[in-house]
């Protein structure tokens, strides 16, 4: 995988995003949803890294998914590893507030095994997915496994997770309505290390 595909993705997932025409013409199957990508200081990771938190637009300082993760090139791949944060709350808002995203350090988080996002280019987006089945998280009493399904272009963000039951296979919790459609409100590709500011989108 070339570095320059690798800050295409990158500089394509650093920003604001929203599912409001989603929402608006669906808004019983569909809430108004932000998600934030902002990328983290070069040292955090000494390479490319990003905050996410995905929030309902009405409460943005209430995220309800907060996460850290650092994109890796691997062959013909792309692995975003995802970690997740100690006193998260400490951290709501950090998504739209630099000064909220400065504390965040790397003693901070702890890496999710088995939950990393592999992309590939197909030609005019990245397509990627969980690896594996062994992504468990705890929901309802119940332990499931994760399968996520996420498309990017320049200016949009499409996913779909859904929890699976290890046993059953059956549905637990996700969307049962298709996929989230986000489009990017605000780049953030310009907080991206400099040294890569000059590889085109």
């Amino acid at each position: 995988m070339s570095d320059s595909l690798m800050m295409k993705l990158a500089s394509w997932m650093a920003g604001d995003f929203s599912n409001y025409k989603q929402s608006f013409a669906d808004t019983k199957n569909f809430a108004h949803i932000r998600i934030f990508f902002r990328p983290l200081p070069f040292e955090f990771f000494e390479g490319i890294g990003f905050y996410s938190e995905q929030t309902y637009d009405y409460d943005l300082w209430t995220p309800y998914r907060q996460g850290i993760h650092r994109v890796v090139g691997r062959g013909e791949e792309i692995y975003i590893e995802n970690y997740s944060l100690q006193d998260a709350y400490l951290y709501a808002g950090a998504g739209h507030n630099l000064d909220i995203l400065k504390t965040i350090s790397p003693d901070k988080i702890e890496r999710r095994h088995n939950c990393s996002m592999v992309f590939r280019w197909e030609g005019n987006l990245f397509r990627g997915g969980v690896e594996g089945n062994k992504c468990l998280i705890e929901k309802y009493g119940k332990s499931t496994y994760l399968i996520s399904e996420v498309e990017v272009t320049e200016t949009t963000w499409m996913s779909l997770d859904r929890g699976m039951d290890i046993n059953t296979h059956e549905q637990v919790w996700g969307s049962e309505h298709g996929p989230l459609k986000f489009e990017k409100r605000q780049s953030f590709a310009d907080e991206l290390p400099t040294v890569n500011t000059s590889i085109s989108s």
